[in-house]
């Protein structure tokens, strides 16, 4: 990244005391760039910059600013350097393409499809299964660490709907080997993006560098397995997923959608990590919240007792038509989303020349990152926006707010193709827990934030019991 790749303001805001060289580092810290980001935004307000070792981030937060860079017509998604660190691992992927790589459009036109609402009926069961293989795992337990539990479950489920391979998350002690490969794989890939500097830098991170290969080099031969044996027709093929719409398009010479089989594997690890990650932070910020807030966790149930009915067996799974109605349970997780987004920025570069909230220039290729938890903080969402509140997203509340000022998925032809999948995932899990447990908080827990490419509580655990 150049320093001449973003907004070309004057004198736009940046914390104080820069140093030569090493830029905005006092006061910051390498593994909380996000928090320390959202800190400065109070202060330095809707648009300032950050330099950190010759690299310049131009950071927006503000409302206004947001809803001109929401325009298609005049921005596009920028590959941002910490998503541009995975591109060694996700290729032109999904996620880490870029918008003019051919990839992107016939994987988008090919998978959307299979993650439109009316798709979600092909996936409930399963769910449904793997939410049962928790409240079990829970049944056993008087504590639980929140954060590994939640990504079990998402990890496995996304395992089991996209590419019928289950990772036996709550079959064995220790994670997944394939977890502990991609979570270092994503902490190490951002920070080395951020801590760019010549030879230092290489020399910095040479061990995490070779274990970084070998994890990469782990996680492409536990893929091409799986892809290896669905090809060639040996492995569980289910209900028709995302594998199979992969595969039979490959095998469709006049497909224009077609797919390498490299490039499959880079969606399925796409996947993987968007959509077990995302969805495992958010749940595990909800359950923060609900047990800091016991009158919102009640109110909740008793929407699920009215909704889907008291668990007489603990094994009694709502209908797919039901998980909808819990509009209550939906209003927590957005307003869960609101305060911590876990995918918690977007990048967005401008098409041709253009002026950003009437004040900034920006010139064809100019990029600016969106900070996500800094928008939902934007004085639109009234005095206390860091205060925890789901009566936010009532909808008349809804409808008086502009559309642009929330923004947890992205936006635009580039945001999350898989955000109906992971809302009907989490509001059932949301739902099954208030259904069957009592949750108990920790008085000494405050929240800690981990930041890799997502966000999620660190060391979270909660005691439960069985509900009577």
């Amino acid at each position: 990244m150049t320093t001449d790749v973003a907004v070309r303001a004057p004198s736009l805001p940046h914390p104080p005391k820069r140093v030569p060289v090493l830029g905005d580092v006092l006061g910051v810290h390498a593994s909380t760039p996000v928090q320390d980001s959202i800190a400065l935004s109070r202060s330095l307000g809707p648009i300032f910059e950050r330099v950190v070792l010759g690299q310049r981030f131009v950071i927006v937060t503000g409302a206004d600013l947001v809803e001109d860079l929401c325009d298609e017509g005049q921005f596009v998604k920028h590959v941002a350097p910490a998503v541009e660190g995975l591109r060694s691992i996700g290729g032109d992927a999904l996620f880490t393409a870029y918008s003019h790589e051919p990839n992107w459009r016939k994987a988008h036109d090919l998978l959307r499809p299979a993650f439109a609402q009316s798709a979600m009926r092909s996936y409930h069961d399963i769910m449904v299964d793997v939410a049962s293989d928790l409240t079990q795992r829970w049944r056993e337990h008087s504590t639980v660490d929140v954060s590994s539990d939640m990504t079990k479950l998402t990890l496995d489920t996304i395992g089991r709907t996209g590419f019928s391979y289950t990772f036996d998350s709550f079959t064995r002690d220790e994670r997944h080997p394939f977890v502990d490969a991609m979570v270092r794989t994503l902490t190490h890939n951002q920070r080395r993006e951020i801590l760019k500097l010549p030879i230092v830098s290489d020399l910095w991170f040479r061990r995490r560098d070779r274990q970084n290969e070998a994890d990469k080099q782990y996680m492409a031969d536990l893929l091409d397995d799986i892809i290896r044996t669905r090809r060639d027709g040996s492995g569980s093929r289910g209900q028709h997923d995302l594998l199979d719409i992969m595969l039979d398009a490959a095998r469709d010479a006049d497909n224009p959608n077609a797919l390498s089989e490299v490039n499959i594997r880079q969606q399925i690890l796409t996947f993987l990590i968007a959509g077990h990650e995302t969805t495992s932070g958010a749940l595990s910020f909800a359950l923060y919240y609900l047990s800091r807030h016991p009158e919102i966790f009640a109110a909740a149930r008793a929407e699920v007792d009215e909704v889907w009915g008291r668990s007489t067996s603990g094994s009694d799974a709502p209908s797919f038509a039901q998980v909808p109605k819990l509009r209550l349970v939906r209003r927590i997780l957005d307003e869960t989303l609101r305060l911590w987004p876990t995918a918690p920025a977007f990048a967005r570069e401008a098409r041709q020349d253009t002026v950003v909230g009437g004040t900034y220039p920006m010139k064809k290729g100019d990029w600016v990152l969106v900070l996500i938890p800094g928008l939902h903080r934007d004085p639109v969402w009234g005095p206390n926006p860091d205060t925890f509140d789901p009566d936010r997203f009532r909808s008349d509340r809804v409808r008086s707010r502009p559309g642009h000022v929330y923004k947890p998925f992205g936006t635009g032809e580039r945001a999350c193709i898989g955000r109906q999948f992971a809302i009907h995932e989490a509001v059932l899990v949301l739902g099954t827990i208030l259904r069957n447990f009592d949750i108990h908080a920790d008085p000494n827990y405050r929240l800690v934030i981990e930041e890799r490419l997502t966000l999620m509580p660190k060391n979270f655990e909660l005691g439960i019991s069985i509900r009577k």
